[in-house]
């Protein structure tokens, strides 16, 4: 999120092995038990062109079969501040079956953010969720 502090850090989930994990679910119908990520983006100093970009370069090669990406506002306060922090974000959500290699993927689209945008982190979601298209 900015190079400040940690955005939408009461929600923050590290998704260690939850991705790969099958999910606990009973799916009825079509159906199918699957994971659903979200990653959370601060975009301080990151315009659309630069998100755009980070998103063909990063995320599309990485999760090929879809996503969907959300503008949103987020905000935060550095663990023992006082001061909240508004900034403009992107929630990025990608359904995927599980999988071993789904951690890596997401831990490197975040790696990546972090270090060409200069944010001190990324917010990474996860969950299970039953799931047909």
């Amino acid at each position: 999120m900015s190079c400040r502090g940690v955005a939408f850090a009461a929600a923050l989930l590290i998704g260690v092995g939850v991705a790969s994990a099958e999910p606990a679910l009973q799916c009825q119908g079509a159906l199918k038990p699957w994971v659903v990520a979200e990653l959370l983006f601060g975009r301080t100093g990151v315009s659309e062109a630069r998100w755009a970009r980070f998103l063909a370069a990063e995320v599309t090669p990485r999760f090929p079969d879809g996503l969907t990406v959300l503008d949103a506002k987020g905000q935060w306060r550095a663990p023992g501040g006082t001061r909240i922090v508004r900034e403009r974000s992107k929630v990025l959500m990608i359904a995927m079956p599980p999988d071993a290699d789904n951690d890596a993927k997401l831990n490197a689209i975040a790696e990546a953010y972090k270090k060409q945008f200069r944010q001190q982190s990324v917010g990474i979601i996860m969950r299970p969720a039953c799931v047909a298209f």
